[in-house]
């Protein structure tokens, strides 16, 4: 065992320090399927959330709940070497992504745990068990339901066949409700076990302690306390991009109008997609705008908000949850439902608040949301349809059903 380590080791720091050619990925590959060879640690569980970027999502409250309760797991974080600052900020045990030490753990782990794709040129050993959590509600359509691709670097026939081969190595999915149960084996073609869960990111909401922690959020980011907050959260768009994994979004909101217009009682929170590479410059807005788009928890967000602002994001499925208005900003609706990506239901039917295309129309709506609407039925609908699991369980449902049923003596 130890000869093999120590070849493997000095193996891929020279990899390390070659270009992640087809080569050196097949080299990697044949390095972790001998790693997976040695005994498995029956106890270590990898937990991964947006390809090692944040501490966050279904795997952070998955996560969170056995640091609580389970105290036998021994629990790491793959983190992107390029983002670990979150990870040495919350306090985690971590592992640089693709290092030394992170083949030897995912190779030898028992629980796998992510809320995204790993590459397919890393193997599943036969003693680890993939729990995907996903990480979102979807109003957008997936991979086998979309007609055309339109990211780049992929073709729509290899994008499949990629997301196919990737999702045969799920053991475990999670679901929030129903409606994505189906869509999920549909869409991802996936035919094993899927736990009808709610998700465990949303347990916040339903915890006594979440006055507290919003309270603690604007003391600690000294956000104003005597103003209501906006959150704005829009997702980012298949066919604008700069590269592969870094997206454009061009901020249509009129912030200067929102500030003269609504600053004398509100402040507004900028949390874009991970996925989206802007770097908005809020100089001139100060003390109005805010940029959290690099805060990992965006639950924590919808806790100090009082209003959301998005388009068609999943978000608005679990900010439903706390019953709040929500306004739909879809300045591009008719492109995008059409020709980017689609819709899984009549979202302009459906969609529980108003759906606006100018910033004058959400000046507009914000001013009178004090006033009774036509929207709060709808959202109590909406609730009942999407969000009728969430009881703040979510986590220890999931635990139970994929950790401790499948724990080796």
């Amino acid at each position: 065992m130890v000869f093999i380590q120590i070849i493997v080791r000095r193996a891929v720091l020279l990899l390390s320090a070659i270009k992640k050619s087809p080569v050196v990925k097949f080299v990697y590959k044949f390095l972790f399927q001998v790693v997976s060879l040695l005994p498995a640690k029956k106890n270590l569980i990898i937990f991964e959330s947006f390809l090692g970027k944040q501490y966050s999502d279904n795997p952070r409250a998955i996560y969170e709940y056995l640091k609580k309760h389970h105290h036998e797991y021994e629990m790491v974080w793959s983190a992107d070497p390029r983002f670990e600052k979150g990870f040495l900020e919350n306090g985690v045990p971590y592992v640089k992504r693709f290092s030394v030490k992170w083949l030897f753990l995912m190779a030898r782990a028992r629980f796998w745990v992510t809320n995204s794709r790993m590459p397919l040129w890393i193997p599943k050993p036969k003693h680890t068990i993939y729990l995907q959590t996903w990480h979102g509600t979807p109003l957008k359509k997936l991979v086998f339901d979309m007609k055309e691709v339109l990211m780049p670097g992929t073709t729509t026939e290899a994008y499949k066949e990629h997301f196919y081969q990737e999702s045969r190595n799920w053991d475990y999915l999670i679901s929030p409700n129903r409606y994505s149960t189906e869509i999920f084996k549909r869409a991802f073609k996936f035919e094993k076990e899927v736990i009808e869960s709610g998700y465990p990111r949303n347990d916040i909401f339903y915890k006594p302690e979440r006055i507290d922690i919003a309270r603690k959020f604007k003391e600690t980011h000294q956000l104003p306390m005597d103003k209501k907050v906006i959150l704005y959260a829009p997702t980012w768009r298949d066919n604008q991009y700069y590269q592969i994994g870094k997206y454009k979004l061009d901020l249509h909101l009129d912030l200067g109008k929102l500030k003269k217009e609504l600053g004398d009682e509100y402040i507004i929170i900028l949390r874009m997609h991970y996925l989206v590479a802007e770097n908005f410059n809020l100089d001139s807005y100060k003390g109005f705008a805010y940029n959290f788009s690099r805060h990992e928890d965006i639950q924590e967000l919808y806790l100090i908000s009082d209003v959301l602002i998005t388009d068609y994001s999943s978000v608005f499925f679990d900010y439903a949850n706390l019953k709040r208005p929500m306004i739909f900003f879809a300045y591009d609706i008719d492109e995008y439902k059409e020709d980017i990506r689609g819709f899984y239901f009549d979202f302009e039917k459906n969609a529980p608040g108003p759906i606006v295309k100018t910033t004058d129309e959400v000046i507009e709506v914000i001013k009178k949301l004090s006033e009774p609407n036509q929207f709060t039925s709808k959202l109590n609908e909406f609730y009942q349809q999407f969000c009728y699991l969430e009881d703040g369980h979510a986590a220890s449902r999931v635990v139970k059903e994929v950790i401790l049923a499948n724990r080796k003596v």
